[in-house]
């Protein structure tokens, strides 16, 4: 059998004697490579973690600010990795192949005791593969999002991965039926994020008013989600003020470019200047502080269901793009909102596609501000789900890391 076909089996040649694991009193050596600042983030806490239980190790790879203040030796800054959108990453293709090419010959060379792929699957899979075919021990930490769609990608995940770190519960079972080793470690965000958020600390660090109707907009934290989403949702959001006296309307932008875009769609929308706010940044203070927050389909779904706020989703495509997904069977799932998966029911309003116009997502933000009985319902469901997800994530991340260096 091709070693490749088979998880067990894929690790072809033996490290040398002389490693760092074969070595009495040696320090474990850690390769991690994350992607972005997510990543960054994640994989910051993991190196604290490991060097809280291993002093003398010594991690290398590629990332950011936060890993390399947690002790890592960049080879690499993350920055070189972060692409975004087919185009972008057609054009900077030829480098990314040439750098994994020289990523991996340095990683064989320095002779780690574990690769660690930190979410970048597109980048961090093929390498992982490569690597664990010569012997070297592979983690992936973040699963791709298997239980949305084409889930028989988590087999070609195994071939690449020993262990597959996942960020939610629903994760390994779907791994177990391809038999890949996945352990649910916890999202750091639900470590990170209060139980019991301070909504009047967040309204007095965004300087609003203690009280009075506040909804929060965030159509996107990039530039195509803004152009499909962002005039639909300031749309409803005018349609809501026409019902809701006093409604202020909050909008952070993610970067500069985005800013730019969601003033020029504020000036062109029917809201009147005094009732919009735009901030930089600080997109969990804005949702923290709102009564109801309006949102595109994606990880800020869970970080408003864990501010503990009710919220309305709304997402678009390309008509092209949903039909060819939806035509291959490629989509499994039917509901795309992340607090409506976690739960397994519909706890939120999703509107997609065809269903995400400006009066549809109106309507389902004034059933919340209409009904303060099915939003004090909804928090301690949200508060259940945040406990599930609040595990150590960095702690458990590196349990399930060091089952791939233990010495015997």
């Amino acid at each position: 059998m091709n070693s490749e076909s088979n998880p067990s089996t894929a690790v072809a040649t033996p490290l040398s004697p002389d490693t760092p694991a074969a070595r009495p009193g040696a320090g474990p050596r850690f390769v991690l490579v994350a992607g972005e600042a997510s990543g960054d983030q994640l994989g910051a806490g993991l190196i604290r973690e490991l060097r809280e239980r291993h002093p003398t190790a010594i991690f290398a790879g590629i990332g950011g600010g936060a890993m390399r203040r947690a002790g890592l030796d960049a080879w690499h800054d993350v920055s070189e990795l972060a692409v975004m959108g087919l185009s972008e990453v057609l054009s900077h293709l030829p480098r990314l192949l040439a750098l994994r090419n020289a990523l991996r010959r340095r990683i064989l060379a320095w002779r780690p005791d574990a690769f660690i792929g930190v979410d970048a699957p597109d980048f961090n899979l093929g390498l992982e593969r490569m690597l664990r075919q010569r012997g070297v021990r592979t983690a992936h930490y973040v699963s791709p999002s298997i239980w949305a769609w084409r889930r028989g990608r988590a087999r070609k995940i195994g071939r690449s991965a020993e262990r597959v770190l996942c960020l939610f519960p629903m994760e390994p079972a779907i791994y177990a039926e391809y038999g890949v080793d996945a352990r649910f470690v916890g999202h750091p965000l639900a470590d990170t994020m209060p139980l019991d958020p301070d909504r009047r600390g967040a309204r007095a660090l965004l300087d609003l008013p203690r009280n009075g109707p506040l909804l929060a907009v965030l159509p996107g934290s990039r530039l195509g989600e803004i152009a499909k989403l962002g005039a639909i949702f300031l749309e409803a959001a005018a349609l809501v003020a026409r019902e809701i006296p006093g409604l202020r309307i909050l909008v952070p932008a993610a970067d500069e470019r985005c800013r730019e875009a969601l003033e020029t769609l504020v000036a062109a929308s029917p809201l009147s200047a005094d009732a919009v706010k735009l901030i930089d940044g600080q997109a969990r203070e804005a949702m923290v502080a709102a009564d109801v927050v309006l949102l595109a389909s994606g990880t800020a779904t869970l970080e408003a269901m864990l501010a503990k706020r009710p919220m309305v989703v709304g997402y678009r495509v390309a008509r092209g793009t949903h039909a060819l997904v939806k035509g291959l069977g490629l989509l499994k799932i039917g509901r795309y909102a992340l607090p409506n998966v976690l739960a397994g029911e519909d706890l939120v309003p999703e509107l997609m596609q065809d269903d995400c116009t400006a009066e549809n997502l109106a309507a389902a933000v004034l059933g919340w501000l209409r009904d303060p009985e099915a939003v004090a319902a909804l928090e301690p469901r949200f508060r259940a789900i945040h406990t599930t997800l609040r595990r150590d994530a960095s702690a458990r991340a590196a349990d399930v890391v060091e089952t791939l260096v233990a010495r015997p």
